[in-house]
């Protein structure tokens, strides 16, 4: 039998698949994140099954005890608390350790917070780049907020709610005028989707809201050479012109941003 790879609902327990349902209730054992939040989802759609817990703490663990299972033809279905196991979730190990083995793995799509929240945010482009979970360090951030800088595309990333306040000022301070939208408790019964600019956001988003979070980030202004007009920064500096003077006179010729530039500069 395949290792089934099964998405679960983000939020409301009514988007699952019959495809999953049947998965599920077929199973020898389920693998999940959290067993309680899987017996939740079982629950309301009357199924009893074999739980086992199966997160980042006891993840090589438990693909060592679960492979020969496997491999004996078992049939293991593998969950996350939401969404699809692998995508910024436990599954990935299992999954490559299956594939070695020579066991199949068949995936039963279903929910997605990455594109529920993308199409919600109505900032949509030919592609878009996934960043996962966005990094604690201000450094870091500031590091991928310029990367992203020059990425034309719509970016989607996840946060936490007690930081995402820091996430938006830094955002703000490096792209204060690039399209945001924050997608708070998606397909739940408290919804909100907030689009504006990031500087729009950060004031908005000052103290931290609750619920789970979905960043996205419109598409940028490709007319914009960034790294030219930081260079053309640095030129007026060397030159003798005060550095904030200098970030202001290039951001309003170009069109970057003045905290961007002056930043670049330093």
């Amino acid at each position: 039998m395949p290792l089934a790879v099964c998405a679960t609902p983000i939020g409301n327990l009514e988007d699952v698949t019959l495809r999953v349902l049947r998965e599920l209730r077929e199973a020898d054992v389920v693998l999940c994140e959290d067993t309680r939040r899987t017996r939740i989802l079982l629950g309301r759609h009357g199924i009893r099954a074999t739980l086992l817990s199966y997160h980042e703490h006891n993840e090589a663990r438990r693909t060592a005890e679960l492979l020969p299972r496997l491999v004996s033809g078992e049939r293991v279905a593998l969950v996350s608390d939401a969404g699809l196991p692998g995508i910024s979730d436990p599954g990935a190990r299992l999954i490559a350790a299956a594939l070695a083995a020579g066991v199949p793995v068949t995936v039963l799509p279903g929910p997605s917070a990455v594109e529920t929240a993308l199409v919600a945010s109505g900032l949509l482009g030919e592609r878009y780049q996934f960043v996962g979970y966005l990094p604690r360090g201000e450094k870091a951030l500031v590091s991928l907020w310029r990367e992203l800088a020059r990425w034309p595309w719509p970016v989607v990333a996840l946060e936490s709610p007690q930081r995402l306040p820091r996430t938006l000022r830094s955002l703000a301070a490096v792209l204060p005028e690039r399209q945001v939208a924050v997608c708070r408790e998606l397909t739940k019964h408290f919804e909100e989707i907030v689009r504006g600019t990031a500087e729009e956001l950060a004031a908005r988003f000052a103290e931290p809201p609750k619920g789970e979070i979905v960043l996205v980030l419109g598409e940028a202004d490709a007319a914009v050479d960034e790294d030219a007009a930081a260079q053309a920064v640095a030129e007026l500096v060397r030159a003798g012109l005060a550095r904030r003077q200098a970030a202001d006179m290039i951001a309003k010729l170009t069109g970057a941003s003045r905290n961007a530039l002056f930043q670049r500069s330093l």
